[in-house]
């Protein structure tokens, strides 16, 4: 069993980053420029965000926090989004989710200017994912493909069962898996909550993606010996011997499946370090105008 260090990889490519940027500074290029709407005060929210601002000093971005709270309006949101869509310095933004009740989260999610959805959420980049267009991809789906890639895991022909639909994870890295494509080609079946004989379907994977946010759900009589197991869940449980009376659990009953595995993320340090360089990686290449180069 071999695990699959995010942490570690997300340094190396955060290292790659700063690279490329500082010599386009020393080019006479302006620097990168992400900016983040935070709406309230949710705990992850903010966690997720920090380690955003964070990420970016690090890549030598420039970075800008928007907060509003609970109550901010749709409206006055929208008008800040059509701000940041309208502003030349920023290269692209985040709203971060989830918005309170009553925010259409989708009618934000189409107000940002498809060409600075670095978060890759809006339909025309999700349009564009699907059919194998240059776009930004979606950070958490992209993340994991990147440590397929730099793991070496092979792909190609292999059976991958996506556990959870959801438009953030479980639909866009299905679509990446069975993309023609290293990491890809391999054939997908997607299981959720209606899935009938889920124990028998994992069973014969050979790479489990895990994206439910149900602790502990994938047991070890569901994963065949050699699976490579990609744990995306990250819910925070409580633990009274831990400073803040919590401590995020995984998808994945790890204690009793990482002996079976030839692969396995850990939670934390596998996949959440990812989908935030995945952000960086996805700032740059609107900065460079390698996605959308008319921006």
């Amino acid at each position: 069993m071999q695990l699959i260090d995010g942490k570690k990889i997300s340094t190396e490519i955060k290292a790659e980053i700063a690279r490329t940027v500082a010599e386009m500074v020393e080019a006479g290029k302006k620097r990168p420029h992400l900016a983040a709407i935070l709406v309230g005060h949710d705990g992850g929210s903010e966690t997720y965000v920090a380690h955003k601002v964070k990420a970016c000093e690090e890549c030598g971005f420039k970075s800008t926090l928007i907060r509003f709270e609970d109550d901010v309006t749709e409206q006055t949101l929208l008008d800040a989004i059509e701000k940041l869509n309208n502003d030349p310095d920023v290269d692209g933004f985040i709203v971060q989710l989830p918005l309170p009740r009553h925010i259409s989260e989708q009618r934000i999610i189409e107000a940002i200017d498809y060409r600075k959805d670095v978060d890759g959420f809006h339909p025309i980049n999700v349009g564009r994912m699907s059919i194998g267009l240059p776009t930004f991809l979606s950070a958490t789906p992209a993340g994991i493909i990147e440590l397929l890639r730099r793991y070496d895991i092979p792909t190609r022909g292999k059976r991958c069962v996506v556990l959870g639909r959801s438009n953030i994870v479980g639909k866009p890295v299905a679509m990446l898996m069975m993309q023609k494509a290293q990491p890809g080609d391999a054939t997908v079946t997607v299981c959720h909550s209606a899935t009938e004989n889920l124990k028998e379907i994992c069973r014969e994977a050979d790479i489990i993606i895990a994206a439910l946010g149900s602790p502990g759900f994938v047991t070890e009589d569901m994963v065949k010996p050699g699976a490579t197991i990609i744990d995306v869940g990250t819910t925070r449980v409580p633990d009274s011997t831990r400073k803040s009376g919590f401590r995020l659990r995984g998808d994945v009953d790890f204690d009793n499946v990482a002996e079976k595995c030839s692969f396995i993320t850990p939670v934390p340090g596998g996949v959440g370090p990812m989908t935030i360089v995945s952000l960086m990686r996805n700032t740059l290449l609107a900065a460079q105008g390698a996605v959308y180069p008319e921006n």
